[in-house]
């Protein structure tokens, strides 16, 4: 593999502190971002707001004409439980402060907001509600539709086999499907990237970045190298943020 020293190594710098699943795949959701310079984001299922606060900062930081959307009830389901509505606030004020121009919250059913947007119009979908079978095929069906061809995917929670988890299961499906393309992180929760195949004969085809070619290589260990990577990105984000901030003194 060349060189590949993506921008959540070189600079980024997040400031907000969450506990979540997701910390393992901070480094790449801030990359492929800057990789795809996506012009609409879509989330589905956001609680706290790691993944969806990783997301608007790479768009802030690499001046990118995105707008982000977080759709959620905010009021917790069957498996993360009920939780109050300072969770909303909580969200809604960073947002407020950090990403006033790139961010969205439609706080409703993820049903509720397909009238948002129209069909081929998103270039990533974050799938993060929900994780029984049943929810996740649903999820998928209704908005797969909406993403753009050449449009990103994303599953999590694609490594969790416990209770009634059932992504593992439905990404298992999407895998055998020789119609899309397929890449997973099994680290942590575990992730699922699947890109949108263009239609035959397009003219939309563009070259990959470097990320995108890693990840949909044919080459086996062109992947298997690339989640080493981020299995290490991760590592370092972690410990990198767990050091309390040293203040510099001039002399």
């Amino acid at each position: 593999m060349p060189i590949y020293l993506p921008p959540s190594l070189r600079y980024f710098d997040k400031n907000f502190k969450i506990i979540s699943s997701w910390m393992d795949h901070v480094p790449f959701g801030y990359d492929l971002i800057e990789a795809i310079k996506p012009n609409l984001l879509v989330e589905l299922g956001t609680h706290a707001g790691l993944s969806f606060f990783t997301f608007c900062q790479s768009v802030v930081d690499h001046d990118l004409d995105c707008v982000c959307y977080a759709v959620d009830t905010w009021e917790g389901e069957e498996h993360s439980g009920k939780y109050e509505n300072e969770v909303y606030d909580s969200v809604a004020n960073y947002c407020r402060e950090n990403f006033s121009g790139c961010s969205y919250l439609l706080r409703m059913l993820f049903e509720q907001a397909l009238g948002h947007f129209q069909d081929n119009s998103i270039d990533i979908v974050h799938i993060d509600g929900l994780h029984t079978y049943d929810a996740v095929s649903e999820d998928f069906k209704n908005w797969y539709p909406k993403l753009k061809p050449g449009g990103i995917m994303l599953f999590h929670d694609t490594a969790v086999r416990r209770d009634d988890f059932g992504v593992w299961r439905f990404w298992n499906e999407l895998e055998a499907n020789e119609g899309v393309e397929t890449f997973q992180f099994y680290h942590g929760y575990g992730l699922g990237v699947l890109r949108k195949p263009f239609p035959e004969n397009s003219n939309l085809l563009q070259k990959d970045s470097m990320l995108l070619s890693y990840m949909f290589s044919d080459d086996t260990k062109d992947k298997s190298d690339l989640r080493a990577f981020y299995v290490h990105a991760a590592r370092h984000n972690v410990v990198k943020h767990r050091q309390p901030k040293v203040l510099k003194q001039t002399i």
